[in-house]
């Protein structure tokens, strides 16, 4: 999670990314589990990817890829290596087993026990709470190698094993008895054995591809049917009143067999492209869900006539590795990848409900409907590069992308979710097509309008994307002499940039398509990126090294070098500060150009084939090397304190760990002790130096409204006083007599309830303040009283300078220490602005006193000199820089 990567960090990882979570992971070569939930009255799937498990919800991850999976009512199991591991509540491993020698291969859920079968014919019987073995059985590979175990209906404490030799055994777990042997048909192995709806009858699933329907009770075969397809790799019956049963095959084709009429009903071809994993009908409903290798997970219903099943809804990502991603739109929400399968996808960050599948390229839509996916001659190849922009995608398409190895670029609308309208491609190669001429390089601009398109042969293309016309070529027959490795058109539609594998960068005039700049580099570019609102250019060279190039200026600004082999792809941070660099030596380097610096640099387990940073800065993607996932780094100096030191020349990285589909937990960030120390325990001194004027950290009501103090009150004073309201006595007073009569009120007097005359006893005693004051006349240190000023209000701070005249109870001595006070203030340069409100309030208030009294006019006369000089001094520097900035705001430069 967060917390490893972070230690990571400390210890030679990632300082600047965490790993967050992985996307587009659904589903490998393991069955899936289907489970029941009787409180909540609703089935769970179970599906492994990788280290974690999907429950959708999903689970926390193992430590190695998972191996064998299988769940009951309460928990869920699953295996890596010899260790089983519990899970509650699909995230807490509540109980771990630990007894096997070899890799476990098969699990059967047994009341409140757990079967497990190890490669190396070990069966283990544990008790789930008590973590014990119950039973350990061990079986000769030779003559009966364990291939299949269920537990039959109804049969208490026995289950039924199958062979690859082809035979059965029947065995009571709890007496340790071996019941019954069955031989076998001599069609091969078994591969499964699954519970037929029916009590006592069993089918059997053989590596011939027969499927076997078997009365074990009498030892008696009900039915066989046989695939042409391979070896069964899963079978399930429906339980809603239709005797289906539905049988996987390796490559991907579903069988329906009726079981009354014992005949194949209809087939479900090209279910997924890679072997049936897993497949399961859901109790009681006419629901199939099916999982593959190909990284999809598909649910089936059983609506419509023929008994053939319909997509009903999946999840799928690529069933192979991705080779290029990038963020679409602006709100980093949306990522679209390009893989090796021939998709174009997009994959939220938000949800995997806004997942989309754009298809698969194809020449001929139409005819590759036809086909089908197995004998589709019209495909496209992978998709190698691609470019994408949303000003105009609701009008007309807005992705151009060109395909390994194709001359043909193809639009895309992600509108639509389709392929788009278009298929670019230069007249001149329509009619004969060269083998070894293909399109290497594409960029779309930023209104939408225009794609630019490099090819191998050096020539580049400009065409329209509304109307798919081609509307012009750069350079007088090529742009040039070697394949193009880079294009890029500039924010506003000025400039375009070409970049040839002879070493040489061009600056065209978009428009009238006029060379107006030729650079020659020091090594052959392998790619180019241009960040747009900065015009920074970043070249990647064939020497593995990386320049940076000013649009502007078109000058080579900072130069990079660091990597160990071929630079796969490269991203800038939304405000152009990073350039983030991944390269086949499996290191993601993250440069700082402002000052020309490596600030971050981890290594992983597989080379990032594809980085992509999100326009919000929260994320990096990233895509790897036969790796079918998307992984998600959270980008740490947006929510924490992350030191961006240069690092060394000879810094090692160390390996972390790739995100598991869980997103990580947040936790208190307690990393980068090595690496932020200096950062977070750094404390600004008060003064950088003792020649330069320093303002207080007050806020500028202590201080900048205390000259206007009465005014304040003059205008916050009330019109008129509070009237108290009179309360009525809770008996009225009535007058002694025959005839009762309320006694009039008496008038209360106001003025002997609320006296206006000040007690001058209170201000007898003398403040803190002014008893610091009088010792700073001996001492000279003024420190304390000042310090007892800062924390007070402006109220407060009129009170205790009014008190220090002679007349108010102080004495001309105080107010003697008091301009000392702002004298050392001065001389200090510290808390300037200060000074200049506490003396202007004291002058206010003691003008007269001031001009009277000798003693304190010499003070003044030396308060004055100091204020003067560092007035001027400060003058100067003020009138400077406007005369500067005057200079830079008027001159033609």
């Amino acid at each position: 999670g967060r917390r490893n990567s972070e230690r990571a960090g400390a210890e030679g990882g990632s300082a600047l990314f965490s790993g967050f979570r992985a996307l587009g992971l659904y589903s490998n070569h393991l069955p899936h589990v289907l489970r029941y939930h009787q409180r909540h009255r609703e089935f769970y799937l179970v599906t492994a990817a990788g280290r974690s498990f999907h429950t959708y919800n999903v689970s926390n991850a193992l430590l190695q890829d998972i191996t064998c999976l299988a769940a009951d009512r309460m928990l869920v199991f699953a295996s890596y290596g010899n260790l089983l591991h519990a899970f509650a509540r699909n995230k807490e491993v509540v109980h771990i087993y630990d007894g096997h020698k070899g890799e476990i291969h098969l699990l059967q859920p047994f009341g409140d026990h757990i079967i497990s079968v190890d490669i190396d014919n070990v069966l283990i019987v544990w008790d789930v709470q008590s973590e014990e073995e119950y039973l350990q059985l061990n079986f000769d590979r030779a003559v009966f190698a364990v291939s299949a175990i269920m537990h039959p209906s109804t049969y208490l404490n026995k289950i039924l094993l199958g062979s690859e030799q082809g035979s059965l055994q029947l065995w009571n777990v709890k007496s340790n008895k071996l019941l019954y042997s069955f031989p076998g048909w001599g069609l091969g192995g078994v591969t499964t054995l699954e519970q037929v709806s029916a009590i006592d009858v069993v089918a059997i699933g053989l590596v011939s591809g027969h499927i076997i329907v078997h009365n074990i009770k009498f030892d008696e075969t009900l039915m066989k049917f046989q695939q042409d397809w391979g070896p069964i790799t899963a079978i399930s019956f429906r339980t809603d009143g239709h005797p289906v049963m539905a049988a996987g095959s390796p490559i991907g084709h579903i069988a329906l067999w009726d079981l009354e009429e014992k005949k194949l009903t209809s087939q479900m071809r090209n279910a997924h492209s890679t072997a049936i994993a897993g497949l399961s009908f859901v109790q009681g409903e006419p629901l199939l869900v099916t999982n593959g290798a190909d990284n999809a997970i598909k649910i089936w219903i059983f609506d419509g006539p023929g008994g053939s099943g319909r997509l009903l809804r999946c999840r799928m990502g690529h069933s192979a590795p991705p080779t290029k991603i990038r963020y679409h739109g602006q709100n980093g929400q949306q990522i679209l990848s390009a893989g090796q399968d021939g998709t174009l996808q997009s994959f939220s960050t938000v949800h995997e409900r806004f997942n989309k599948s754009l298809g698969h390229g194809s020449i001929n839509k139409k005819k590759s409907k036809r086909k089908g996916l197995q004998y589709d001659t019209m495909a496209l190849p992978p998709i190698t590069a691609f470019a994408t922009e949303i000003a105009r995608q609701n009008d007309w398409d807005g992705i151009i992308a060109c395909h390994q190895g194709y001359i043909t670029c193809t639009t895309w609308n992600y509108q639509k979710t389709s392929m788009g309208a278009h298929k670019l491609k230069p007249k001149a190669f329509s009619k004969n097509k060269p083998l070894d001429v293909y399109a290497t390089v594409v960029d779309i601009t930023t209104c939408g309008n225009f794609a630019v398109i490099g090819l191998s042969t050096g020539h580049v293309d400009l065409y329209n994307m509304q109307s798919g016309i081609h509307r012009g070529r750069y350079g007088k027959e090529k742009a040039h002499e070697g394949a193009i490795r880079g294009v890029a058109v500039d924010g506003l539609n000025q400039l375009t940039i070409t970049a040839g594998s002879e070493g040489l960068i061009k600056f065209w005039k978009f428009k009238t398509m006029d060379l107006v700049y030729s650079a020659n580099l020091s090594s052959s570019p392998s790619a180019m990126l241009l960040h747009r609102d900065s015009g920074i250019l970043g070249i990647a060279s064939d020497d593995f090294g990386i320049s940076v190039l000013d649009i502007e200026t078109r000058r080579i600004v900072r130069k990079f070098s660091g990597h160990h082999s071929q630079i796969n792809d490269m991203t800038f941070s939304s405000d152009g500060r990073w350039l983030i660099t991944a390269s086949m030596d499996c290191t993601v380097k993250t440069w700082d150009l402002p000052s020309g610096c490596l600030i971050d640099c981890f290594l992983l387990d597989s080379a990032a084939i594809s980085i992509s940073m999100s326009p919000t800065g929260d994320f990096l993607a990233s895509s790897h090397v036969d790796d079918l996932g998307i992984y998600l780094w959270s980008n740490c100096s947006l929510y924490s304190l992350v030191s961006l030191r240069p690092l060394p020349a000879d810094y090692e990285p160390s390996v972390i760990m790739l995100p598991g589909t869980c997103p990580t937990q947040d936790v208190d960030i307690t990393g980068h002790e090595e690496t932020s120390d200096e950062m977070i325990d750094y404390s600004s001194p008060e003064q950088l130096e003792g020649q330069l004027v320093t303002l207080s950290s007050l806020s500028e009501s202590r201080w900048k409204n205390l000259l206007n103090l009465d005014v304040i009150k003059k205008r916050n004073k009330p019109r008129e006083p509070p009237k108290v309201p009179k309360s009525a006595p809770f008996f009225i007073p009535t007058v002694p007599g025959l005839i009762p009569r309320y006694a009039a009120a008496k008038e209360e007097n106001d003025d002997e309830q609320q006296s206006k005359v000040v007690n001058l006893g209170v201000l007898a005693q003398k403040s803190d303040f002014y008893i610091q004051l009088e010792e700073a006349l001996s001492s000279n240190e003024y420190k304390s009283p000042l310090n007892i000023l800062k924390e007070m209000g402006p109220a407060s701070i009129e009170i205790e300078l009014r008190g220090l005249a002679p007349d108010a109870g102080g004495s001309v001595e105080v107010m003697k220490s008091f301009l000392r006070l702002i004298g050392t203030m001065l001389n200090t340069k510290r808390d300037f602005e200060l000074a200049q409100a506490y003396l202007a309030l004291f002058l206010k208030l003691h003008l007269k006193i001031l001009s009277s009294e000798p003693v304190l006019l010499e003070e003044i006369a030396k308060v004055s000199t100091q204020l003067e000089e560092t007035w001027i001094h400060l003058q100067t520097l003020f009138n400077q820089s406007l005369c500067v900035l005057n200079y830079m705001k008027s001159a033609l430069l």
